[in-house]
């Protein structure tokens, strides 16, 4: 999987459980939403986005943006 598809999969993912709590419980829970989507808009202009960061940081993303799920394996 590439990161591009896994910060959709995270970002949507995000947006319709804060959807959801928000018709749930307590409309404070857009904040939740939003927040995703000023995330994607700052990740655009700044190249700064933290799954991916933490991703790099437990070398599961190699230089080409590919995930690998666990970390890479030796000698591969």
């Amino acid at each position: 999987m590439k990161i591009d598809s896994l910060i959709r999969l995270l970002a949507g993912t995000v947006v319709l459980l804060g959807t959801a709590l928000a018709y749930f419980v307590s409309q404070w829970w857009l904040l939740l939403p939003a927040f995703a989507g000023v995330n994607l808009i700052q990740s655009v202009f700044t190249g700064f986005c933290p799954p991916s960061l933490l991703l790099a940081k437990l070398g599961w993303l190699d230089e080409a943006g590919r995930i690998h799920w666990g970390g890479r394996k030796p000698g591969a």
